[in-house]
């Protein structure tokens, strides 16, 4: 499986950004699909996960109501909306696969990883 992300850019906070991940390859509709964030000098952290189904979702807590996450298995593209930024959401964001049917927040339970996509978030 690979995963082409894109989507980042620079915004002022509370603005919006849609991030794409598309997939290519063998992949699963109960398979998971997840964002991760590293920001400078932190370790990775899960943002948000769900299965190509969408019939589950996850979030970290600080971004619930804030960003969406949804999937087209048909187009094998995973989406995140991010709404109201802030400056603390600044990182570059990953998408990754998982072969697993439940979400985790754990990077370790995600086989494939895309490139990376740089948002940064200005106060």
């Amino acid at each position: 499986v690979q995963l082409q992300a894109c989507g980042g850019g620079s915004v002022q906070a509370g603005g919006s950004l849609r991030l794409s991940c598309a997939a290519s390859g063998r992949t699963f509709s109960s398979h998971v699909m997840g964002w991760f964030r590293q920001a400078p000098g932190k370790e990775r952290e899960f943002v948000a996960g769900i299965t190509w189904r969408g019939d589950s979702e996850n979030y970290v807590d600080s971004v619930k109501g804030r960003f969406t996450i949804s999937s087209e298995y048909a187009k094998k593209t995973v989406y995140l909306q991010m709404n109201s930024l802030k400056p603390e959401d600044t990182a570059v964001y990953y998408c990754a696969a998982s072969t697993f049917t439940r979400i985790s927040v754990h990077s370790t339970y995600y086989r494939y990883w895309g490139q990376g996509t740089l948002v940064t978030v200005s106060s």
